[in-house]
């Protein structure tokens, strides 16, 4: 900016007479007026067009700062895979059906904002119930909304981090909660269940787990032969925990317990779960393993289930049974294929003689 533009105007006033020369006549005085009034009318006219101009100016830079925000999101967003839920469950030979489940494919309905770049949040989870469903399909209502109220907000650093406090501080909660309400009732509930959720930020996969259900991953390698061929390598996305367990076994001595016959005071069959408020004294805790990884281009889908499934199945022939659906012939939409992978491997682990509840969720991967 000039720095003459913030000055007033000086004034305008009349020469002095010359004692010589001659006195200027009305004509004269009026033509000078008129010319001045049209010299201050072109001015207000360039600094009107001036102001104009920096108005656009700054609009023409506001518009460019939000379409790099656009586009900043746009890459954000085409890094992110896409991914759809499909499950199956069976209630075996068992009377009730005690397992549970989640699937939320968008979570961003549950949170009151992303924090930062993110642009997507999923969420799938698992729940294995023993001694009643109460416990496991109070987690599977409950413990999605503690995880939104707790989830990272604003702009955050350290998103690991935080996600990483979510999870258990979420866990702890769902717990809690559910043993206050469980402890009310008369009889007390006895109700435990195992919880394997699995937490997608944009490509970024945490996995919480307490129990014996599991998740895997399905990734396709280079095999090294001359076709490029690739082969499956299944990866573990969970830890069990049952008393036979090393670590597990000392902390529950620890606290006074004993394990006997594989369980708890011979009786509980896993180490970590929601509820089971009868065996919380002796060890048997609600802090979840956490496990973190990033989705590839190369992943294929994430395997969800509970130990019914693994009983009758390793980790491993259960994905090479879903590729083996998915590369079948006949149905060419991929959505059906994956409905049709998820339904018959629970089907498949009843018909070899599983008796427990099945409960089998999986999560294909798109980029």
């Amino acid at each position: 900016m000039d720095l003459f533009d913030d000055l007033p105007e000086p004034a305008q006033t009349s020469a002095p007479v010359s004692a010589a020369g001659p006195q200027p006549t009305k004509e004269e005085d009026a033509a000078q007026e008129e010319e001045e009034e049209e010299e201050k009318r072109l001015k207000r006219k360039r600094e009107d067009e001036d102001c104009h101009t920096d108005r656009n100016e700054e609009e023409d830079e506001e518009e460019e700062e939000e379409e790099e925000r656009r586009e900043s999101k746009k890459v954000c967003k085409e890094g992110v895979p896409e991914l759809r839920g499909y499950v199956a469950a069976r209630r075996g030979e068992r009377e009730e059906m005690q397992d549970a489940h989640v699937l939320l494919p968008d979570m961003s309905g549950c949170l009151s904002a992303l924090p930062g770049r993110m642009s997507r949040v999923s969420y799938f989870g698992v729940f294995d119930g023993h001694g009643g469903a109460r416990a496991s399909r109070y987690a599977a209502e409950n413990l999605h909304h503690n995880l939104a109220k707790k989830f990272p907000s604003g702009e955050t650093e350290n998103v690991d981090k935080l996600i990483k406090k979510c999870l258990l501080d979420t866990f702890r909660q769902t717990d809690e909660d559910f043993l206050k309400r469980a402890s009310s009732q008369k009889p007390a509930w006895k109700d435990g269940s195992t919880a394997t959720c699995v937490l997608v930020v944009d490509d970024m996969v945490y996995v919480a787990n307490l129990g014996d259900s599991r998740a895997v991953l399905c990734r396709l390698e280079a095999s090294g032969g001359a076709g490029g061929e690739r082969r499956p390598v299944t990866l573990a996305l969970s830890k069990e925990h049952n008393p036979t367990i090393y670590e597990e076994r000392m902390r529950i001595q620890r606290a006074g317990g004993t394990v006997r016959d594989g369980r708890v005071l011979g009786v509980l069959e896993v180490s970590r779960s929601i509820g089971d408020g009868q065996y919380k004294r002796c060890g048997v805790i609600s802090t979840p393993d956490l496990r973190r990884c990033q989705l590839t281009a190369n992943d294929r889908f994430v395997l969800l289930a509970c130990d019914g499934l693994f009983k009758v199945f390793s980790a491993d022939e259960a994905v090479k049974f879903v590729l083996g659906v998915l590369q079948e012939g006949g149905l060419t939409e991929e959505e059906l294929r994956f409905e049709a992978a998820c339904q018959q491997l629970a089907s498949e682990a009843v018909r070899r003689g599983c008796a427990d509840n099945v409960t089998v969720i999986l999560v294909s991967i798109g980029f």
